[in-house]
This record gives structure tokens, C-alpha cells and sequence, in this order.
């Protein structure tokens, strides 16, 4: 395997690109080949003009130091420290729109090189992945805790500053405008709708299989430790459940 010879490497924003690599070669190589070896990739990368066409339509490089056609250019070049550079802050600008894929003359996806560089940056346990996916632990403890990705008592004025005035439609007493709903699930701010248990076990087993939980180790240690202590009182309860039906049986 032949790659370029090392080029670009920002060692700080704004800083000129450095003449040192960041990494050994081989831990540069051992990412690329994880990129490479995506089923994806093949699909999404195949060539590229330079015509920047991409980036010109792309919604985040209007607000982002963030360029479509450098991400393609430098997979197709297998530019290892530009890869790697560019994994530490530069493909968590995008959108996932897609408008690039649409676009594209050669039927490249640059939205889907960067879900595959996002995934393997959380397969490294890279710095970027941890920072960009932290504040959504909550979130991640509630779907595993409880089904539901959100709650009524996740929406308030300190969790969502930036939505300015408009906070104000919902902040609002939930408790007492809730019991005003006739279904009784709906009857409290803790969750949005019930799940029950087998529909969360299942949830469980497809996170397992998949390697989700495996990457949430990578990214935070305690959040998984907290989850899997869950996730084994849920599969017991389940058991427990299974074994009292069989014996009314």
C-alpha cells in the first residue's frame, strides 16, 4: 500500500501546516486501512475532478472552515496526515445532508466518507469524537434507561439557551398540562411514551451485536459502565418475567 508522503497536518487552527506528523506512520496506516476496508467506501469514493461543486452547494462550508472536495481529495490521494488532521475537528462540520451526493459528477458521497471517518474516529477513541459526542449522554443514558430519546423535563429554558425567546412556549408547569392528556402513559415529564420491556432488551441485543456499546466504551468509560449496569438489571427482569409466565403456564 502506497500513500502520500506526509503534507498537511494543523497542529492548532489557524496554525500553518506543519512539516511532523502527528502520529507514527504505522498507527496513520492502521486508521486508513480501518477507513479503507469500510464496505461503504468503495461506493462512495470514485475519483474526483476537483470541480468543487460539492462544496460549493454544501450548506456547512458557507459557516465552517469545512470543504467537501478536500475530505474527497484526500482519501482519493490517501493523504494519511491530512486524513487524520481533518478527523480531529473538520468532519464534525457536516450536516449529512447529502446535497454533495446529489451533486457530484463522479457519484461521489462526501456525507458518507465523513460517517465513516466519524465511526472509525470513534473506533480510535480520537480526542474529537469524545468532545463532539459527550453532550449527548443524557440523551443516551434516557433511550437506554427509559426507551425514549427525549422528555418533557429535558426541555427547559438551562438545557436549550439557544433557543432565545422562543423557550418560552415550553416552559410552561408539564406536570399539570400533562395530566390534562387523557392517556395515562403520557402522564408524566420522566418519558415521552412507555416502552416496555421486551422492546428495550431487544434494543439491547441489536446494540450488542452491532458494536454500539463497544464504541460507547471507547468514547466514555463511566456512561458505559452506568449503561451496562442497566442493561443487565433490564435482561433480568426479563428473565424473571419469562419464568413467571411459564409457570402460570
Amino acid at each position: 500500500m502506497s500513500h502520500s508522503a506526509s503534507s498537511r497536518v494543523q497542529e492548532f487552527i489557524g496554525d500553518p501546516f506543519a512539516e511532523k506528523s502527528l502520529l507514527p506512520q504505522e498507527k496513520l496506516e492502521e486508521i486508513f486501512t480501518d477507513i479503507q476496508s469500510d464496505l461503504r467506501f468503495d461506493h462512495e469514493l470514485n475519483g474526483c475532478l476537483n470541480c468543487g461543486i460539492c462544496t460549493a452547494t454544501c450548506p456547512a462550508a458557507h459557516y465552517y472552515d469545512f470543504s467537501p472536495r478536500e475530505i474527497v481529495q484526500l482519501l482519493w490521494t490517501e493523504n494519511l496526515d491530512g486524513i487524520y488532521d481533518a478527523m480531529q475537528e473538520k468532519i464534525w462540520a457536516c450536516a449529512q445532508c447529502y446535497t454533495c451526493a446529489a451533486r457530484c459528477p463522479f457519484g461521489n458521497s462526501p456525507g458518507g466518507l465523513i460517517m465513516i471517518l466519524r465511526e472509525t474516529a470513534i473506533k480510535h477513541g480520537m480526542e474529537s469524537a469524545k468532545n463532539v459526542l459527550r453532550p449527548f449522554s443524557r440523551v443516551m443514558l434516557k433511550l437506554i434507561s427509559t426507551g425514549n430519546q427525549l422528555s418533557p423535563d429535558m426541555i427547559n429554558p438551562e438545557h436549550f439557551a439557544d433557543w432565545g425567546p422562543n423557550i418560552s412556549k415550553v416552559d410552561a408547569p408539564l406536570k399539570l398540562l400533562r395530566k390534562a392528556i387523557p392517556m395515562p402513559t403520557l402522564n408524566t415529564t420522566e418519558t415521552a411514551w412507555e416502552v416496555n420491556l421486551k422492546t428495550s432488551v431487544e434494543l439491547y441485543t441489536i446494540w450488542e451485536e452491532t458494536g454500539v456499546l463497544d464504541q460507547l466504551e471507547t468514547v466514555d468509560e463511566n456512561l458505559f459502565d452506568v449503561i451496562i449496569d442497566i442493561v443487565d438489571e433490564k435482561k433480568e427482569d426479563w428473565e424473571d418475567w419469562k419464568d413467571e409466565q411459564d409457570d402460570d403456564d
